[in-house]
């Protein structure tokens, strides 16, 4: 059960360890929340304000689900995720790793 929902800290404040990576199954009050709350971060309406506002009036669970995530809000780390799920892939995942082998040689 979700406590209290926190958008974007600072890493220094954040109160856990925990991420959303945005994926939700949301009731519909969430269209009202949407509409009653303040721009937060960056001067946009955040979808995790509008939850947040809706745990005084129902209960929010959260999964915590074991494994790695890739934030793909920038470039690098778009890549990253791309070349860490191609290198799992049994079709293409040892010529991918051949191919960064021969790449990071080059580049010595």
């Amino acid at each position: 059960k979700v406590e209290d929902m926190v958008e974007k800290p600072d890493p220094g404040e954040a109160p856990s360890d925990l991420a959303i990576i945005g994926r939700y199954i949301l009731t519909p009050s969430i269209f009202e929340a949407i509409e009653k709350v303040s721009p937060g971060k960056g001067g946009e309406i955040q979808l995790t304000d509008s939850i947040r506002s809706l745990l005084k009036k129902e209960e929010i669970y959260a999964y915590e689900f074991q494994g790695t995530y890739y934030g793909v809000g920038d470039k690098i780390g778009f890549l990253k995720a791309n070349v860490a799920y191609a290198l799992k892939r049994k079709d293409i995942g040892d010529e991918l790793k051949g191919f960064l082998k021969q790449i990071i040689e080059e580049e010595k």
